[in-house]
């Protein structure tokens, strides 16, 4: 009869171990499988997996597949799912501080957007914790350049074309230049092009390599107007449901792949610049004049994102600035 209530507790510790070995999780991503983005996430969850010994294992679903962009941080957010992966300035509508890597022109170039990102870092990672939201990593997609159908003489070429859009600063950045912005997801501007819905657009060379944008547009302008990043977010009380070992296997595997990220990003900037090429399209350096015009649109765009931003923003731009 003694024995019945160590069988017991045997078989109590066993259902423990099921179920700790049974956290699954769903994980939507914006990104096709071949983007890197998502190469890195896969790589991430392996990672969680493997330092885990299974016991978190993460289910990716690409490409909009399970939530589309635009209701990924809800989805998190309310914990309809526990993890995903999402644009910052998606949402800069909602939270001015996402936008602060879509300011063009105040951090061109990887050591700038890196920086940026450092000042910006303690600010996001409370606004995130506002949600209900823990920052696992961010990285940033290689330097926005301007896409056209036409080769552009000046920005005034821009004057009543259909430009697409992604975010609440790229849309301002397409009214500035007197364009009309247009939103469009990823997956849907091959034909979005085809259909003459529109015939700009500002994004990485990334992007106009996944979408083969030499099949629809033949000019790309390397204006490195901004990194915008991507953030790898957890629900907080499905992060605070997890054990020591596996909160520091989430959090280890995501260092690795912050760090990992940003370097597959800076070889994706190269190899997508001549595969446009390589692909027949035209890959410009955008000539003086048209800097010139572009910064000035990005000074009007950050004095407006610092009064968005407020406090905030201006702690940022200081910290990044070293003042």
């Amino acid at each position: 009869m003694k024995l019945k209530p160590l069988f017991a507790a045997i078989a109590a510790l066993g259902m423990a171990a099921t179920v700790q070995a049974q956290t699954k999780w769903d994980m939507p991503t914006p990104y096709s499988d071949g983007e890197f983005h998502t190469i890195n996430v896969r790589q991430f969850v392996e990672d969680v997996k493997k330092a885990s010994g299974g016991q978190v294992d993460i289910n990716v679903h690409s490409n909009g597949s399970l939530i589309k962009h635009p209701d990924i941080l809800r989805a998190v957010s309310t914990g309809q799912v526990a993890i995903g992966e999402f644009l910052l300035g998606q949402f800069g509508n909602e939270e001015p501080v996402f936008n602060a890597d879509n300011v063009p022109f105040l951090a061109a170039g990887y050591d700038a957007a890196w920086k940026l990102y450092q000042a910006q870092k303690p600010i996001l990672t409370k606004k995130l914790e506002g949600r209900g939201l823990v920052l696992l990593y961010s990285v940033a997609w290689p330097g926005q350049g301007l896409y056209s159908k036409n080769p552009l003489k000046s920005v005034d070429d821009f004057k009543g074309t259909k430009f697409r859009t992604y975010s609440a600063y790229t849309a301002r950045l397409a009214e500035l230049l007197g364009a009309s912005p247009t939103v469009i997801q990823v997956p849907e501007v091959p034909q979005a092009f085809a259909t003459g819905t529109i015939s700009a657009m500002i994004t990485s060379s990334a992007t106009g390599t996944s979408t083969k944008a030499w099949e629809f547009v033949k000019n790309y302008y390397t204006t490195n107007a901004m990194h915008p990043k991507n953030a790898v977010v957890v629900n907080n009380r499905a992060f605070q449901g997890l054990t020591a070992a596996q909160k520091k296997a989430l959090t280890d595997a995501a260092a690795a792949a912050e760090k990992r990220g940003w370097e597959l990003s800076k070889q994706r900037e190269q190899t997508a610049n001549k595969m446009l090429a390589d692909n027949g399209m035209t890959v410009h350096t955008p000539d003086a004049g048209l800097m010139s015009a572009m910064n000035k649109v990005g000074d009007t765009i950050a004095a407006e994102w610092l009064k968005a931003s407020g406090a905030d923003g201006e702690a940022i731009v200081k910290a990044y600035r070293g003042k």
